[in-house]
């Protein structure tokens, strides 16, 4: 078997990789017969010779390989017929931007394995970059509020050293008594509780942070989703209730909104569930919160203010909500800061790679190699020779629509 790297192609570039250098030789010494194949990258965050380095072959025609691995999404028109890949597709969610992507894929009949579904029996996903999404999202959100506050001492995330000098010049802000809302309780969020203890901001009670318990100090609740959902017609909240049957639960965020300073987003949002809170509840005299820290980064989905991703060059922008238009960042202090960018862990990606690569080997690779039992693969596969699997037919009519 031939497993080919590609070469990123979206733009803005992202740096990350789906497995480092040491990894491609460890695959070689562990499963004999497998060979892995890298395109050349001038943007890389490991130089094509660090890969020589390791005795893996650079060349760009990978037209040779069986398994195509990357990050984000392909190129459409670079896609090769008939090959199995591995990337986010973002497609899932009926993505407008990525429709293209999709039609391509299924009309070249590839076989489409999406890292962000791959899952075990329980549910629970096997591979990703949530963790980094969460610690640099955290950082970047705090940098905001910092910025808006006049506090300088923190440079911008893929500035930083690694994820050491993040968290040391974190921890020496000294920080007003901010009041922050943390929705989620995955990888994501657990990233942002990470970085939330390396600023020094304590983790209270629901109940203490409605109630303005510890005003002389920064403080965070983090939210699952039952302490911000409530069903419409009075029932109890059930998780695999809400999971299965999201429209039928309303938000209840909005008693939040008049007690929070930086709302950091880091649940995974479905379509089909309540947006956090409109515009119109933006538009209200209480409505405190001044930066928004958009990990998930639906374009227009839960946050209405969430109009666009961005990018580290630039990560923030306003928002005016009597508008509802975007402007300059740090423009007026009744705008809403926004933070939305869509590739986080690119901030840290050497190391956010080695963990992304150490848990592909782990969790994935011998499943692609030597069979796949309990069907993690099957339940990632979005398309397979030329037909939506079973479990996306529901993007048939999307796909397949005329733009």
């Amino acid at each position: 078997m031939k497993i080919g790297i590609l070469r990123e192609t979206k733009l803005p570039v992202d740096t990350r990789v789906p497995l480092i250098p040491q990894q491609c030789r460890m695959i070689r010494e562990e499963f004999p017969g497998v060979e892995v194949i890298v395109q050349p990258s001038p943007v890389r965050c490991y130089s094509d010779a660090a890969y020589r380095k390791e005795g893996v072959l650079v060349v760009e025609n990978l037209e040779g390989c069986d398994v195509l691995l990357g990050i984000k999404e392909v190129d459409p028109a670079a896609l090769m017929a008939g090959k199995t890949y591995l990337f986010f597709s973002h497609t899932i969610k009926k993505q407008p931007h990525n429709k293209k992507l999709l039609k391509t894929i299924l009309d070249k009949h590839i076989k489409l394995i999406d890292y962000e579904i791959l899952t075990d029996s329980r549910g629970i996903r096997v591979i990703g970059f949530g963790r980094w999404a969460g610690l640099i999202g955290a950082y970047e959100g705090m940098r905001a509020l910092s910025i808006r506050h006049k506090i300088p001492g923190l440079i911008r995330a893929a500035e930083c050293a690694g994820l050491k000098d993040m968290m040391n010049r974190a921890s020496q802000l000294t920080l007003p008594p901010w009041r922050i809302v943390v929705t989620g309780d995955g990888r994501v969020a657990g990233g942002v509780e990470e970085m939330m203890l390396a600023f020094g901001v304590r983790k209270v009670t629901v109940e203490d942070y409605l109630a303005g318990a510890h005003s002389d100090s920064p403080v965070y609740a983090q939210l699952d989703s039952g302490k911000y959902h409530i069903h419409k017609y009075g029932m109890p909240f059930d998780l695999m209730h809400f999971f299965a049957h999201p429209g039928e639960y309303k938000s209840n965020f909005l008693r939040f909104c008049s007690k929070t300073d930086l709302l950091v987003m880091a649940a995974y949002w479905d379509p089909h569930a309540p947006v956090l809170f409109t515009l119109e509840q933006m538009r209200e005299k209480d409505f405190s919160i001044r930066v928004i820290a958009d990990i998930t980064c639906d374009i227009q989905g839960s946050i209405p203010s969430t109009l666009r991703a961005t990018h580290f060059q630039e990560p923030f922008y306003d928002f005016n909500p009597a508008t509802g238009r975007e402007e300059k960042a740090f423009s007026s202090d009744d705008n809403i800061t926004v933070m939305a960018i869509d590739n986080l862990p690119s901030g840290l990606p050497r190391e956010a790679s080695e963990d992304f690569g150490h848990n592909l080997i782990k969790n994935v690779f011998s499943l692609v190699v030597s069979g796949d039992p309990e069907r993690v693969i099957e339940r990632a596969t979005i398309t397979e020779e030329g037909k939506l699997t079973k479990a996306y037919q529901y993007l048939s009519g999307w796909v397949n629509q005329p733009d």
